[in-house]
Order: C-alpha cells, then structure tokens, then sequence
C-alpha cells in the first residue's frame, strides 16, 4: 500500500454505531413496552377467568379519561381579554412634547 491510494472504508464502524443504537432503543423501550403488554395480559387472564371483570376495567378506564380531561381542561391557561400593545413604530416626525412649540 502506497502513501498515495485511498483509505479502505470499514462498515464495521457504521454497523457498530447502528448496533449500539438498536440496543440503547431496546433498554430504553422496554419497560413501557412490558407495562402494556402485561396491563393488556392481566385484562385478558381477569376477563377469562370472570366476563363482569371486563365491564368493570371498561367502566374504570373510561372514567379514568373523564378525570384526565376535566382536569386539563381545568388547569389550561386563560388571558384576560385586553387590547394587545404591539409596540408598533409611528410614521413621520415624533410626537411633540408638552415643553416644544406653542399651540397655534
């Protein structure tokens, strides 16, 4: 190999980075994941086991989403209705002061 000719490239340094990032995605999703997918397994076992226990997580799921948005919708920020200053610059000479010329 001469001083001259081009670097080969490597895809092991881009394969490595992707790979790292696949496995920092894994770790970081995992838990959420799980907590659905067991939430999802412990209503479908409770729902096989007793039919009224579907109708009671229905019930308490969707209440759950009543109190959620009642509450949103109770801390939301509201302004008090006033004309706006938009600190607009005038046009033309500026305003004359009370000490300037006399009034014609």
């Amino acid at each position: 190999m001469t001083a001259s000719s081009p670097r080969p490239s490597r895809p092991w340094n881009t394969l490595g980075a992707g790979a790292a990032a696949v496995a920092a995605c894994a770790v970081c999703c995992s838990g959420p994941l799980l907590a659905v997918l067991s939430g999802i397994g412990v209503t479908s076992a409770l729902g096989a086991l007793w039919m009224p226990a579907l109708t009671v997580l229905a019930v308490a799921a969707g209440l759950g989403v009543l109190v959620v948005r009642h509450r949103r919708r109770r801390a939301s920020c509201r302004t008090a209705p006033a004309p706006a200053d938009l600190g607009m610059p005038t046009l033309g000479p500026p305003p004359e002061t009370s000490g300037g010329q006399a009034a014609r």
